[in-house]
């Protein structure tokens, strides 16, 4: 028999969820293993450095953390069934920027609806988490673990800016998105086209693991943006085809011919996320220049697994937040900085950055990169 590649990660995790889709759609094999079983604690975590989801065990033991990372493995492995990346230049640009936004942008509405229903969710996300993190012990060992984290994400969402005054904003946002989704997928079965791309595994993230299938959040978007619930199920499939769309061409979108509804998605994510990120660049390089001391190779932090340098302040939609600032939002910012600068297309790229008030997103940096290393980030030279 072949030897597989074991993907670790949990039903609901919203980054293992990216990966699955990836897989799928690639038509990599896999098994699924749990992150709840000893081996994963005992072997896999020890050389990881810090309990965190998903990873892949490769046929040679080798292995692979971040689903950034992941999809970058088996892209450079390729050729691949349904290459992630678009040719064009700047059809990659809005890939990268959907690839960001998806996993760090969407973040607010993922908590909010996954730990803020209760009555709806709570039974659904016990077992859920109890299968996924202690499959097969005792009974009151599973619901220690999962008060445990439900305690540590209830949390987290104050880490994300979900509080009692930001869920009105939080819930307007997430439905004008879901429209705005909604809309475009009457043209196309994916994000950029006729193929799924880095942008639609970004979004897949939060839209399947929290927002698709959580209970409350599922019939929410199943109601109001049935197109957007067609693609989440399309995202899970191995077959990317999409009988709906029959006389659609499988191929990426062209960049002299981008649709406006996708338009509209890009100028709904420079509203929604530039003033977060423009206020963590802010605070990142504050931090950079209070630590001057800091080697590469580390992220100056008490403990080498952390990912969190401190909190940054910001108005969003009439709130002011306080959010989380970690390394790793640079790192994806960074991609696509590095794909724009790369692809000597940078001034046409930055005309329809501009066009859909995105420019910001092609300037903010911090001034040392972020890279990945032994599974962890931390700081590296400077960013040109």
């Amino acid at each position: 028999m072949t030897a597989l590649y074991k993907l670790y990660g949990t039903p609901g995790s919203l980054y293992t969820g990216k990966v699955r889709s990836y897989l799928r759609k690639q038509g990599i094999d896999y098994v699924e293993c749990a992150a709840g079983s000893s081996y994963f604690r005992e072997k896999i975590v020890k050389k990881i450095g810090r309990w965190i989801i998903p990873v892949i065990e490769c046929p040679d033991g080798s292995l692979l953390q971040d689903g950034a990372d992941i999809i970058d493995y088996f892209e450079q492995e390729g050729p691949q069934r349904l290459p992630a990346v678009p040719d064009e230049p700047a059809v990659e640009a809005i890939a990268h920027l959907f690839h960001l936004y998806g996993g760090e942008g969407m973040l607010r509405p993922a908590m909010h609806y996954r730990w803020n229903f209760d009555e709806e969710n709570l039974a659904f996300i016990k077992d859920d988490f109890i299968v996924g993190l202690a499959s097969g012990g005792d009974a009151a060992v599973g619901e220690q673990i999962f008060q445990m984290a439900s305690n540590r994400m209830r949390t987290a969402m104050g880490f994300f800016g979900v509080s009692e005054q930001s869920i009105p904003a939080v819930e307007a946002g997430y439905s004008e998105f879901l429209t705005l989704f909604n809309d475009h997928l009457a043209h196309a079965p994916y994000l950029l086209g006729g193929l799924p791309s880095l942008g639609d595994y970004g979004l897949i993230a939060p839209l399947y693991a929290h927002l698709g299938r959580d209970p409350y959040p599922s019939l929410l978007m199943k109601r109001t943006a049935p197109r957007v619930w067609r693609w989440v199920e399309r995202m899970n499939s191995r077959d990317h085809r999409a009988p709906e769309y029959a006389d659609f061409d499988e191929v990426y979108f062209k960049a002299d011919a981008l649709p406006e509804t996708l338009k509209a998605l890009m100028r709904f994510v420079a509203e929604d996320y530039e003033p977060e990120f423009a206020a963590h660049v802010a605070f990142g390089n504050n931090w950079l220049a209070s630590h001057p001391g800091i080697d590469e190779g580390t992220l100056g932090l008490k403990w080498p697994g952390e990912r969190i340098i401190g909190k940054a302040r910001f108005n969003w939609r009439g709130c002011v937040l306080e959010t989380s600032v970690m390394p790793y939002r640079f790192y994806m910012l960074q991609r696509l900085h590095d794909a724009v600068q790369g692809s000597g297309a940078e001034a046409s790229i930055r005309t329809l950055f501009a066009d859909c008030n995105l420019a910001a997103f092609l300037d903010l940096k911090v001034v040392r990169r972020v890279e990945r290393k032994n599974h962890l980030e931390y700081w590296g030279g400077q960013n040109s």
